[in-house]
């Protein structure tokens, strides 16, 4: 199978601000989701050592991973200009000159081999993924990596050979992309899965279900990483079959497809099931500054960026609820460079994570040393000071939060901290190719049904249904938003967002008019998203709360199989009987990613002539 890239798309392009400042030393504004890395970059550029640059993005108007390693040379080339003429430069790239420079999501081609039992069971699986890098190496090598981790998905795999390859072409060079290589090993498995189904004449649902992670025995990934609740992929299925009406809905299904010539429907359900942390363990860390001032006013710097995602509003709640105080007494600033140094790229679903840990450990730091001062000052024990509704309580004493913060002041007491966190348990031997990469797992799925016209390969989706497990969340508000959007750009990714490159190596689609987001026309007509709260996170997370970034991206891959379940109804999933006796059930079904109408339609047309072939071969005897 073959699955194609995708453009980032974000609503504001690259852009960079390079500010000269004495001695030499430039301050430069970035759209960046890694100010570090820039500013490891325009540093090295103008050959002066990292203190001498500072990086500052107060926001980005949108990232997914496009403004990761990708800012660099916008900035560098600012920064270069601005120290030779020794005057502000701004760069920014119009849509079009954006879409050919930047890298895109690896496009990836899938060959596989696969042993199964009569219940669908896989036995043996051995796959090779082999993704575009594009002229130069970029993020390929992680980006690979991430693909080979994802090629389980859900599934229990005894015995697995991955082997990823990494392809040198004469095009631009791919990188990060929300999911980051995930999202293609993933819908890599479920395309083997749903062939599988196929083969054999079954539900798809079914096999899925016959294949999930279980207990003893069947709980060890392939590169032998021990999946500890395997049981919440049941529960999720469970759950999404019975609000999602899944089985009434498949025997409706059949019964339109058999009445209906033109317009064909199909259904398909897929779960989800990503790892969390960066698979280079380094990068597994983060910072953050935090000042108390003497009005009880609280400043958050993290080294986490905000590209839409809400991180700033979640790094000020876990400040606010450390300290029991309101919200709006906490600033969070921009993220910068000369005040939280060397912080990793705000990816990988872990921003929250990591900085939201820093965040908390720099004020419990602080809150410390408060409880210790008021328990002297007020005599009394430390087990006796509380924080509440915006005021300290301390034996008998109570103050407002600003009043504690005036007195520790004139007190001499230290009212800023730093916080330092690093993801623990994860290790990777990658000779031996095993370890725990993940420190764990983020959980989804997702029911969706397609309608097609099978004489003009168009189609929209009537209904699509996503329970995401995310316990524990700081935000719910927030982490709905992230779960639809993530659903979209993933139905985007396997529907309309078409990558095409000329034989000389120049992409044609570089504009609105020839590359096709999803817009609201994309959208499910009923679309049900809700979050599954039954189980807190098991590590110990900020708040046991879950990382809900990326995983929801690979949701939208139901769309994509819902669209093979309608084209296989043309042929009524199955050769003619006469066939089928010697052959099996199997009607092979070719769709790439993505399905576009063109693809849809070719599709159609290509069972169409099966089944025409199929049934001439049995009549002839």
């Amino acid at each position: 199978m073959e699955v194609g890239g995708q453009d980032h798309f974000y609503l504001e392009g690259h852009i960079a601000y390079a500010i000269p400042k004495e001695d030499g030393d430039l301050l430069v504004h970035s759209s960046t989701q890694h100010p570090s890395e820039v500013q490891h970059a325009v540093a090295q550029v103008l050959g002066r050592p990292m203190h001498g640059i500072a990086v500052e993005c107060r926001r980005m108007g949108g990232g997914f991973g496009g403004k990761e390693s990708q800012p660099a040379q916008i900035a560098a080339i600012a920064g270069l200009l601005a120290n030779a003429t020794k005057r502000p430069v701004k760069f920014r790239l119009d849509r079009d000159d954006d879409m050919l420079m930047t890298g895109k999501r690896h496009d990836f081609f899938v060959r596989y081999d696969v042993g199964f039992d009569g219940e669908g069971r896989i036995l043996g699986l051995e796959m090779d993924l082999a993704g575009r890098c594009g002229m130069s190496l970029d993020l390929s090598n992680g980006v690979v990596d991430r693909a080979m981790f994802h090629a389980d998905n859900a599934y229990y795999l005894p015995a697995a050979r991955v082997t990823g390859h990494r392809c040198k072409t004469n095009t631009v060079s791919n990188t990060a992309f929300r999911g980051f290589g995930g999202p293609q090993g993933v819908i890599a498995i479920e395309h083997v899965v749903d062939e599988i189904a196929r083969s054999l004449g079954k539900d798809p649902l079914d096999v899925r279900r016959a294949n999930l992670y279980g207990g003893p025995g069947r709980d060890t990934t392939h590169y032998g990483m021990p999946v500890e609740e395997p049981e919440i992929l049941a529960e999720l299925m469970d759950r999404i079959e019975r609000d999602g009406d899944y089985r009434r809905r498949r025997e409706e299904i059949d019964a339109f497809n058999a009445r209906s010539p033109v317009l064909k429907k199909g259904l398909a359900v897929t779960p989800v099931k990503f790892g969390i942390s960066f698979t280079v363990k380094h990068l597994n860390q983060a910072a953050a500054l935090v000042h108390v001032y003497t009005d009880g006013s609280i400043q958050v710097n993290h080294g986490g960026t905000e590209m839409g995602q809400g991180i700033h509003t979640k790094m000020a709640q876990i400040a606010a609820q450390e300290f029991q105080i309101d919200v709006e007494r906490v600033r969070v600033t921009a993220s910068a460079t000369d005040k939280v140094p060397n912080a990793p790229p705000t990816a990988a679903s872990a921003g929250t994570d990591l900085n939201g840990m820093a965040v908390r450990i720099a004020v419990g730091t602080i809150r410390d040393r408060l409880v210790a001062f008021l328990a002297e000052h007020c005599h009394t024990t430390p087990d006796k000071v509380e924080f509440r509704d915006n005021a300290v309580f301390a034996g008998n004493h109570a103050m407002t939060f600003a009043e504690v913060a005036k007195l520790a002041y004139l007190n001499r007491v230290s009212l800023s901290s730093t916080g330092h966190y690093a993801t623990p348990k994860i290790w990777w031997d990658r000779e031996k190719c095993e370890g725990r990469p993940f420190f764990y797992f983020s959980c989804g799925v997702a029911v969706t049904e397609a309608l097609i016209d099978t004489l003009t390969g168009e189609y929209r989706f009537p209904r699509a249904d996503v329970l995401h497990d995310c316990s524990g969340s700081i935000n719910p508000a927030i982490d709905l938003g992230q779960v639809e959007g993530a659903f979209v750009q993933g139905l985007g990714w396997v529907t309309s967002e078409e990558l095409w490159w000329d034989g000389e190596g120049r992409l044609r689609t570089h504009a609105p008019s020839t590359y096709k987001v999803p817009t609201s026309r994309s959208l499910p007509e009923d679309f049900r998203v809700a979050l599954y709260t039954d189980r807190p996170n098991r590590e110990d997370t900020v708040f046991r709360s879950k990382a809900i970034g990326e995983p929801p991206l690979m949701l939208g891959i139901s769309a994509w199989l819902a669209l093979k379940d309608a084209v296989a109804a043309v042929g009524g999933h199955r050769l003619p009987d006469a066939v089928a006796a010697v052959g099996g059930h199997r009607l092979p079904v070719r769709l790439d990613a993505p399905a576009t109408p063109e693809r849809v339609l070719l599709a159609v047309e290509d069972v169409k002539a099966q089944k025409l072939k199929a049934g001439m071969g049995s009549a002839g005897g």
